[in-house]
């Protein structure tokens, strides 16, 4: 029996039962359990994994979704983490990503401005905000960091983009479609959503970013603003953003 932390953030009390299915699906015809206990700092999921097949359960779940580091101790310096954007609004110098380390204490790792801009503006000196807005970076959006420094006097992890992430990021740019982010809602409600709307043929593929953090990919020639009033209306506690890759021509 091992307790791990996923990689997964809670955003209501509701979705604590929606992970439990989740995970069942996930294991399917393993002989293993996931029961989840709980959450730690109020936004991690934590669970208990058990049976014959424990091992292979915990690499997939690892897999899959992933563990948070929990310990400060446990990152290393050029480590690949995941994490959530976070506190977006209140530090213009650097992207604040919660990566899953919250003891002893919270510490969250920062991407410096200088970065962003040399990655995702050909090193304009655009502004934090700036950059946000044009490639539709959101307070809890999932993002790869590469770990560069960890100082443990100071209790700060400082990062860059992940290559794969910045990947990413350039063939949503490409591929001239609108996408629509959607925090805080599963997949499950997503494709309802969309088929009780008759969206199906607007929405051409939900990418998953996270368990909780969807990526809408719109047809050509479908604006992915238009689409927020019909999915509010269900997704109701859902948190919507734009990604149009006409702001970046």
């Amino acid at each position: 029996m091992t307790e791990l932390t996923l990689l997964a953030r809670i955003y209501n009390s509701h979705q604590m039962k929606q992970i439990g299915g989740i995970l069942e699906d996930l294991l399917g015809d393993l002989s293993a359990e996931a029961l989840v206990k709980g959450t730690a700092a109020g936004r991690w999921v934590v669970l208990e994994v058990s049976g014959e097949d424990e091992g292979i359960a915990t690499k997939l779940l690892e897999r899959e979704i992933g563990f948070c580091p929990v310990g400060f101790q446990k990152v290393k310096k050029f480590a690949s983490l995941k994490g959530f954007v976070t506190g977006l609004e209140k530090n213009g110098e650097a992207l604040t990503v919660d990566v899953g380390v919250f003891q002893p204490n919270p510490v969250y790792s920062t991407v410096p401005l200088s970065n962003l801009q040399a990655n995702l503006a050909e090193g304009k000196k655009l502004p934090l905000k700036k950059l946000s807005e044009m490639w539709g970076i959101c307070e809890n959006l999932p993002t790869e960091v590469k770990v560069l420094e960890v100082d443990a006097e100071k209790g700060a992890i400082e990062a860059e983009l992940q290559e794969s992430q910045i990947r990413k990021l350039l063939t949503w740019k490409d591929s001239l479609l609108d996408r629509l982010i959607v925090v805080g809602a599963s997949a499950t409600e997503i494709n309802g959503t969309l088929e009780q709307e008759g969206l199906n043929r607007d929405v051409i593929d939900v990418e998953s970013l996270g368990t909780f953090e969807h990526a809408l990919v719109c047809k050509l020639g479908t604006d992915a603003a238009g689409l927020i009033g019909r999915l509010g209306r269900h997704l109701r506690k859902s948190k919507f953003t734009v990604f149009n890759p006409k702001n970046l021509q």
